[in-house]
């Protein structure tokens, strides 16, 4: 009794220590910080992928026949030998239901949970009926997401046949379409019309195909599994990241197991007690004996090899004999191996389909972009949870204002992260245009939209019209762009220069919003002509002023006071109104005609002289010097003062005079007789028009 007290003393003292030591490792735990993020290597993005998970585990899964729910129902296992054992399912009692609920438990291979399907019926089928042939079950498994599936497995339970022709389905829309993704069956041509075995190449790679492997495993027809991996034998699975054809292959929401024939095995439980087998090779006998076991409705005799329509014919339902699968060849239609003479109760309940485990294993689809997938939602829907600026139930999109590069999948190479746009803080909504993509070198594609605080541009990068840059503060600034505030009257439009904000103002107006009149101005009450000249004096321009100033280093005959020029204003006319217009009368009469710019002029004893470069020569008499290039061009001072002709330094004019003019200059000679007028970009043609034209000049 102290052994046993001892003993209980120290177990409850290891126990004691082991609590201790759990409750300090879970607070180490809970003090520790978040592992780093994998979609991370600091602040560089990375391709990362959820956890490799059974999809399927605590899945619902639909099947169009179940064991027991439309009432009590016997069913027979395979036994050892010939003698089955039978039991009874309902699913009322809970230690004899067998729901599809099974499929996705836990599974423990030495206590398994089957779900089981209604025993065959014996009873002919009615070859009119809608309804689908008494051994054609289906299992839908809804996986709630979209997943990348590797593998799909079906264990079936111990003692359970194991089905001859299996159709695995998915669907990416959840159920909406459905693909085939694999068959199984020893009888490929004739139940799904494909060949058996085909090889895969990256021009069917994405295609499903059919096989007989699952009858040559080694186990018989019994107590086996049945294996599908998805990239197998694909030839672009090596570089999957690279491959999006197989991408799309191993996606799917939704998966699809249909049972379309069953494996029979080669003598059914209780049927060689008292009795003698009976081998035929005979198509007549075929009929008889297979209907014996199936129904007299299985008609064998069809010879039709077209993939398995509708209800099924007994040719369909062939029974074969273990030895002839193992030569790995199919079975002749006329030849069928039934070691039964006689059919007993038990025979259809054995025909029955029992799986105990159905495990889908893959990964949450999130196109390398997310570590792991949530619940979200009041219906607690699986999303990605996404990283690298992209958003979506699968991160196949970039988030809001994101554009500027296009949406990729994440590849170990290039995590293809999705970048913003730069709009300089004005915008919160952009664009991808894959054009401008192409045309950066595909560095850069977004374009802003909306653009706020008066910015206009792909970037919101400068003024928009009738505002201009403030120097003073940054592009992202909020108040970077100020208004113009041209005045309503002195500036002849509403927009201004984007760099100084100068208004474009009207004659005699001054200052950067064309509020004031200039010097030598004066206010009118004109809308159109808001400032004139002073009507009291006529003052000599700025041109004519900077002339003066020079031509007084030559000596006092440049020299005048303001008596004599108001003395002068009284004696000038008006000014001929015909050389401010050109006609071909005109340009015949001439001389020469040029356009040229004309530079500052230099007054000295009463000329004033100017440096003109001729850009274009119209018209010149033969034997003429003048030339395209610099040239001299002289006007008299009472002239340059009358404004007869009015030049304005630094603009472009088309001129048109008389060499006999400047006989006396070294150049040509401006005279209120020379035509000069202000250049136009439009009258180039026109002007050549006159040179065809004057041909014909008398």
């Amino acid at each position: 009794m102290a052994c046993r007290k001892n003993v209980r003393v120290a177990f409850a003292v290891v126990v004691a220590c082991f609590a201790i030591v759990s409750r300090a490792t879970v607070s180490d735990a809970s003090d520790q910080p978040d592992p780093a993020d994998p979609c991370y290597d600091g602040d560089r993005a990375r391709r990362c992928v959820p956890d490799f998970v059974n999809a399927a585990y605590g899945g619902h899964v639909e099947a169009t026949s179940t064991c027991g729910v439309n009432g009590p129902e016997r069913y027979c296992e395979l036994g050892p030998t010939s003698q089955g054992v039978c039991h009874t399912c309902d699913d009322s009692q809970p230690k004899r239901r067998h729901p599809a609920a099974h499929l996705t438990d836990p599974n423990n291979p030495y206590n398994a949970t089957c779900w089981r399907s209604e025993t065959l019926s014996a009873q002919p089928v009615d070859p009119a009926s809608a309804l689908p042939p008494p051994d054609n079950v289906t299992l839908t498994l809804s996986l709630g997401k979209k997943y990348e599936l590797t593998y799909i497995n079906l264990q079936f339970c111990p003692k359970a046949a194991k089905p001859d022709s299996i159709a695995v389905y998915k669907s990416m829309d959840y159920g909406k379409t459905w693909q085939p993704f694999q068959f199984y069956s020893g009888q490929c041509r004739k139940v799904y019309g494909r060949p058996n075995r085909a090889v895969i190449t990256k021009a069917n790679e994405q295609e499903a195909l059919c096989t007989d492997s699952h009858r040559f495993n080694g186990a018989g027809s019994s107590a086996s599994r049945v294996a599908f991996s998805t990239l197998e034998g694909r030839p672009s699975a090596i570089d999957f990241d690279n491959s999006p054809v197989l991408q799309d292959w191993v996606t799917a929401t939704d998966v699809k197991i249909i049972f379309n024939r069953l494996h029979f095995p080669s003598a059914p439980p209780e049927s060689s007690a008292g009795s003698s087998s009976t081998t035929t090779t005979t198509t007549s006998t075929t009929t008889s004996t297979t209907g014996s076991i199936l129904g007299d409705g299985m008609d064998p005799k069809s010879d039709s090899d077209e993939p398995l329509k509708g209800n099924k014919t007994g040719a369909d339902l062939l029974m074969l004999n273990p030895d002839q699968e193992l030569q790995g060849h199919e079975p002749e239609k006329t030849t069928v191996v039934v070691p039964v003479t006689t059919a007993s109760p038990s025979a259809g309940r054995t025909y029955h389909y029992a799986v105990s485990d159905l495990s889908v294993g893959g990964r949450c689809k999130c196109n390398g972009h997310a570590s792991k997938c949530i619940p979200s939602g009041p219906g607690g829907t699986l999303v990605c949870d996404c990283k690298h600026n992209t958003a979506g139930r699968d991160c196949e999109r970039c988030k809001p204002f994101h554009f500027d590069r296009p949406w990729a999948r994440a590849t170990v190479r290039d995590p293809n992260e999705c970048k913003p746009c730069n709009c300089n803080e004005h915008a919160k909504r952009c664009r991808f245009d894959v054009e401008l993509y192409k045309l950066s070198g595909r560095v850069s594609g977004g374009v802003c939209l909306k653009c706020r605080h008066f910015t206009a541009g792909r970037y919101c990068h400068y003024c928009k019209e009738g505002y201009y840059r403030d120097p003073t503060k940054p592009m992202t600034h909020r108040k970077a762009c100020k208004a113009c505030n041209c005045h309503p009257v002195g500036a002849s439009g509403k927009t201004c220069n984007h760099t100084t904000g100068q208004c474009p103002c009207k004659d005699g107006v001054t200052g950067i919003t064309c509020d004031r009149c200039a010097k030598g101005y004066q206010q009118s009450r004109s809308q159109i002509a808001p400032c004139i000249k002073l009507p009291s004096k006529i003052f000599v321009n700025q041109m004519s002023s900077d002339a003066r100033a020079a031509g007084n280093e030559g000596g006092d005959e440049g020299d005048y006071d303001e008596d004599d020029e108001d003395n002068r204003h009284d004696q000038c006319g008006k000014c001929r109104s015909g050389t401010k217009r050109l006609n071909l009368n005109k340009y015949c009469h001439r001389d020469y005609a040029i356009l040229g710019k004309i530079s500052e002029p230099i007054v000295t004893k009463n000329w004033a002289k100017f440096t003109m470069n001729v850009q274009s020569v119209y018209k010149r008499n033969s034997g003429s010097r003048l030339r395209r290039g610099p040239t001299t061009m002289w006007m008299h001072e009472s002239d340059l003062k009358c404004k007869c002709p009015k030049i304005k330094p630094g603009r472009l004019y088309l001129i048109l005079g008389r060499e006999s003019d400047g006989e006396r200059r070294d150049g040509l000679v401006f005279t209120q007789r020379s035509i000069v007028i202000e250049w136009r970009d439009d009258w180039h043609n026109r002007m050549r028009r006159f040179q065809k034209r004057a041909q014909h000049c008398d």
